[in-house]
């Protein structure tokens, strides 16, 4: 099974409607698909709709991308922190709601320690998680000691790791995150590094060295589909067509790795 996030470019206001955009994700051979859950970015307030959209054109909802933005205000004793507090206490209801298994989360940059308040905060989501069954997935980025405390600290099953390939090599690479994290692996966000902004290009595009990727993901023994993240920047001379049909076949490529 191979899936793609939603906001993969073509234009910044999406001149492609999602219900066109998800039925192409779907025409071109993908099962599944990842959502971005926020207003911005030009989605506007409709977002929480896609979820409907997706799944009339046949597509299996795998997980929600929470807002990027403001988490590095978890830790902060003001309003700011309240509100990344509500916006992913939102989201776990929201994932509820629409019958989305996951939502994946950007813990803070690790120049923003997570303190009491922060913990504190993360406990009242998790809490909220697991009383709706819903699964919490923190991502690797610029965060390793951050996203180390966390997981080291809370164990329950519902709290997993999404395993960005590219941010890994940009952000860690002396750091074995497959081997500490692996038997937690949740979500997959798998993209390459390279090209005009040094991260998410398609697979096999960059330097990220697919082979030991992949036999390292086999060894976890995560059984769910690979979902790919990548973004359209340096592909500008395909059409949406064209760079989902070559983006599919980068996942089944990737896919093949795991057998």
């Amino acid at each position: 099974m191979t899936g793609i996030y939603d906001c993969f470019g073509y234009g910044p206001g999406y001149d492609v409607s999602f219900s066109e955009r998800y039925r192409l994700i779907k025409d071109a051979g993908f099962d599944c698909v990842m959502l971005w859950w926020s207003d911005k970015f030009g989605r506007g307030e409709e977002y929480p709709e896609d979820a409907d959209l997706a799944r009339d054109a046949g597509l299996r909802i795998e997980n929600i991308h929470t807002p990027v933005y403001g988490q590095n205000d978890l830790s902060l004793d003001n309003l700011q922190g309240d509100h990344v507090l509500h916006f992913y206490l939102k989201c776990v209801e929201d994932c509820h709601t629409h019958h989305i298994p996951a939502a994946v989360i950007h813990l803070p940059a690790d120049e923003f320690p997570i303190n009491e308040i922060g913990n504190d905060r993360l406990d009242r989501i998790i809490d909220k998680a697991g009383t709706l069954d819903v699964k919490l997935a923190f991502e690797n980025l610029r965060n390793i000691r951050n996203l180390t405390s966390v997981l080291n600290r809370v164990t329950f099953p519902h709290v997993g790791f999404c395993y960005g390939s590219c941010h890994h090599l940009n952000y860690a690479p002396d750091t074995d995150l497959l081997e500490y994290y692996g038997k937690r692996l949740t979500v997959l966000h798998l993209h390459d590094n390279g090209g005009i902004y040094n991260k998410h290009q398609l697979p096999f595009d960059g330097s990220v060295d697919w082979p030991a990727v992949m036999e390292k993901i086999k060894k976890t023994g995560y059984s769910g589909p690979i979902t790919i993240e990548p973004m359209n920047w340096d592909y500008t001379h395909l059409g949406i067509r064209a760079f989902l049909e070559l983006a599919f076949e980068r996942a089944k490529r990737l896919e093949k790795m795991l057998l």
